[in-house]
């Protein structure tokens, strides 16, 4: 053997792939050892078709469509359904598309180096087309990048082997599918029944019932006081914006008399902690649910609730909700009562392993100040023809209109088509089947339109607690132009139109920018106007229209965060003296808050925003999340550094 990585790889094969080839210094020798032993257990042949490989002998791969899984185990006379059934590769023969097909790895990467730069260096400097970008984990020296077909993976394998970048050299070769997480996990359940499992493990998966697992991955708070849920979130906030002080000064060393200043203030945290505001409503506080169809583990009925656990961890069953108490009952009415139609259907739920079948999803949306309910029924088409989607809308429309589904009192039903989405193509949009196109819902005295796809914060009483601590903790005036980045139906910045002098949303979806101009009319507000597009693409233009002296943005992004060339143009914009982050993920705002703080280079112009008071807001009870808002300004470095100068010299 040349090294021990050979061994390595043997010993965890199942589950971690080449995980020691990502180690090992011998990469050559090790990689042909790899090989040869993977050939003698993983290729599989059959009576007529030898298996062919590719490429010089010394570094040749299996055809990764003649393997058998994991187990690695040649087929004996097995049943050709039972084989696909127990192949983790199976899925790259289905029509469906999936980027796994056309999947390369880049190595040789340099130490320092973001997502974006290398996106930017495929697809705008080098042409290639990529589609998904898969880096293993933070700082590593590889990473997997996906295609849409095999002549632009062989297009980019030419163009990135031995390509220099930032005095690198990369290589790049075709990389193996990752295997499917359902199969996998069932697989491996298969070979622990056949050999035995420990007894502590066996108790551990096996011992808690449905219910239980559906409250622990949706609900674990469910049985513990609300003032102890609180108590907690406060400390976990505490313990992130500890950590966020450390990173700061790591992003920039200039920051660290300030943090110190800040740290001894406020008890060792880097701003301001103001104590968490408990929502007014801790039960049935969700106005919008998105409930899956699928099978009832348990019963093997099909079921209207939750996963019990994601696709990637292995699961695919689905449990009801009855027994969840965030959800109001109205919607578990609604989703009972579309269960009873989804079981009398002769068309089948959705299958995500093998991804036939048809009924998918419904999304329900409460108002909880009119009590009106949308709801939006999603089915993949597969292959019916336009005549039977016509008649499967009109059966829908004649279940809510006048059968059992009555006495949900719908207020508003759209269908949708859920698709994989593909490069190039839009998505059918949805389609008004009956009632109103819209519901309202009324937030601090303003009346909202709110229409199916449009984001709205969850829990309406909440957002009320969360809205006036962004007004506490800025401050506007009339002096101040609000600029509202992912503004959605503009609930924030009307909120806000009253304090101020003038009020810009911007947001991706023009569905959510017409209900941001039509609240702005029903409620007879004219310092608002709304632009659609996507924050890193028209943020420089829509501040350029910011005439007021004092400029504050508010950011509510997605749960990602802001995207980089976003916050990029925010501290570009020098106008920008203070902003207002709120982040549903603290944990992972992380990195946007720090990089608000980096010192002034080519790419961060303008004096770093740093963080000055922060407050949590619950608007998730019986979870483990929680909403953070942070308020940040400028900070003048040369004047803190002058400061520090005056201090010494006192001392001294």
């Amino acid at each position: 053997m040349t090294c021990f990585g050979v061994w390595y790889f043997w010993l965890v094969h199942n589950f971690k792939d080449y995980a020691p080839l990502r180690r090992c210094s011998c990469r050559s020798e090790c990689r042909t050892v790899i090989w040869k032993m993977e050939e003698s257990v993983s290729i599989i042949a059959t009576d007529k078709e030898e298996v062919g490989l590719t490429g010089d002998t010394q570094t040749s791969k299996p055809n990764i469509q003649d393997m058998n899984g994991e187990d690695n185990q040649p087929v004996k006379n097995t049943d050709a359904e039972e084989i696909g059934r127990d192949n983790p590769y199976a899925y790259l023969d289905r029509a469906d598309f999936t980027s796994e097909k056309f999947k390369i790895e880049i190595r040789g990467l340099p130490k320092f180096y973001g997502i974006g730069e290398l996106k930017r260096l495929l697809n705008e400097k080098l042409k290639l087309g990529s589609n998904k970008v898969k880096p293993p984990a933070k700082g590593s020296y590889w990473v997997y990048v996906c295609f849409r077909s095999e002549e632009d993976r062989q297009n980019a394998l030419k163009a990135l082997d031995g390509y220099i970048w930032k005095n690198k050299t990369l290589t790049a070769e075709i990389a193996k599918p990752a295997p499917d997480p359902l199969v996998k996990k069932r697989r491996q359940q298969t070979h622990e029944n056949k050999y035995g499992e420990d007894e502590a493990k066996k108790q551990k998966t096996d011992g808690s019932s449905q219910e239980d697992r559906l409250k622990a991955s949706t609900i674990p708070f469910w049985n513990i006081p609300y003032d102890k849920q609180i108590e907690q979130k406060q400390e976990n906030i505490r313990q992130m914006l500890m950590k966020m002080g450390y990173d700061m000064v790591k992003g920039n060393p200039a920051l660290k008399p300030w943090v110190d200043q800040q740290k001894s203030k406020y008890n060792g945290l880097p701003c301001e902690l103001w104590d968490i505001r408990a929502s007014p409503v801790c039960d049935g506080y969700r106005n919008k649910c998105e409930f899956t169809v699928g099978v009832n583990e348990e019963t093997g009925e099909r079921t209207v609730g939750f996963r019990l656990g994601s696709y990637v961890r292995g699961f695919t069953g689905v449990g009801p909700v009855d027994c969840l108490r965030h959800i109001p009952g109205r919607m578990k009415e609604a989703a009972k009562t579309f269960e009873k139609f989804v079981v009398a259907s002769n068309l089948g739920v959705f299958n995500p392993e093998t991804h036939e079948g048809y009924w998918r999803q419904l999304t329900a949306r409460l108002s909880t100040d009119s009590d009106q309910l949308m709801l939006v029924v999603g089915m993949h088409p597969q292959s019916l023809s336009q005549e039977e989607l016509g008649k499967v809308k009109n059966d829908l429309k004649n279940f809510f209109e006048n059968g059992e589904g009555k006495t949900c009192n719908v207020s508003s039903l759209y269908f949708q088509h859920i698709l994989k989405r593909q490069a190039g193509k839009e998505l059918p949009p949805l389609e008004h089947l009956m009632g109103d196109t819209h519901i309202y819902e009324t937030l601090l005295g303003l009346k909202f339109r709110v229409s199916p796809e449009a984001f709205f914060q969850i829990n309406t009483s909440a957002a009320e607690v969360l809205y006036n601590s962004v007004a506490e903790l800025s401050c506007p005036t009339e002096n101040t132009t609000v600029i509202d980045i992912c503004c959605g139906t503009g609930s924030i910045g009307l909120c806000l139109a009253k304090k101020c002098g003038k009020v810009l949303g911007l947001d991706l979806l023009a569905q959510a920018v017409d209900d941001a101009k039509s609240n702005a009319e029903i409620n007879g507000i004219v310092n608002c106007d709304f632009f659609v597009g996507k924050a890193e693409d028209i943020l420089c233009s829509v501040m350029n229209r910011a005439v007021k002296e004092d400029v504050l943005a508010v950011v509510d992004p997605p749960r990602a965060g802001l995207h980089q060339r976003a916050l990029v143009h925010l501290r570009r914009t020098e106008k920008l003296g203070k902003l207002v982050f709120l982040s549903c993920n603290p944990t992972a705002a992380v990195k946007n808050f720090v990089d608000l703080g980096r010192p002034t280079s080519k790419t961060y112009h303008g004096a770093p925003l740093v963080p000055v008071r922060a407050v949590p807001v619950d608007m998730f009870p019986h979870t483990s999340h929680c909403e953070l808002v942070v308020y940040f300004e400028r900070v003048d470095l040369n004047q803190l550094r002058k400061t520090q100068e005056l201090k010494q010299t006192s001392l001294s």
